[in-house]
């Protein structure tokens, strides 16, 4: 250190501190505000990402959120179509088994009123045939000329034994 104050020159040292003031200066006038500038702009560059960041977070949650809401009523949609499905299938297989029964009891109604003709047909018949028989019966009868009744029931129940129903 001892070197360091005999090589002290005074003049050099005054010029050293003009050159430092003029160099500050000039940095002040030309470097200091763009360098300041550029920090700002950088700070507001990061503050901005930031605050982006920060809305992409909160549109996220509320996209999160929107298709939360969406599924849901999708599902809840989707709830009432089977129920409505459901529904209209209960309402269909009634009125098919409804539509059965009336078609049923009309065939039901259609049989028993083709066999209701049908029995009166053969009633009918039955009756022409007996008419036929009565009326062969008194013809014999009276054809024959018989003298006691004993004769005649005898007569009758041998034409009735000829005769056979069907």
């Amino acid at each position: 250190m001892g070197t360091l104050l005999n090589d002290f020159s005074p003049g050099l040292f005054a010029m050293q501190i003009v050159i430092l003031i003029i160099l500050l200066f000039l940095m002040k006038k030309f470097a200091w505000k763009p360098i300041l500038n550029s920090l700002e702009e950088r700070e507001t560059g990061i503050s901005d990402a930031l605050a982006s960041a920060e809305n992409a977070r909160k549109e996220m949650q509320n996209l999160q959120a929107d298709n939360e809401r969406l599924f849901k009523e999708a599902r809840e949609e989707r709830d009432a179509i089977m129920k409505d499905a459901r529904h209209v299938s209960a309402t269909i297989i009634a009125e098919a088994k409804e539509e059965a029964k009336e078609v049923t009891s009309a065939l039901i109604e259609k049989a028993q009123a083709s066999i209701q003709q049908e029995k009166q047909a053969a009633l009918a018949e039955l009756k022409k045939y007996v008419a036929e028989i009565s009326i062969g019966i008194a013809e014999t009868v009276i054809k024959k000329e018989l003298s006691s009744k004993k004769d005649q029931l005898a007569l009758v129940e041998e034409i009735l034994k000829e005769v056979t129903l069907n």
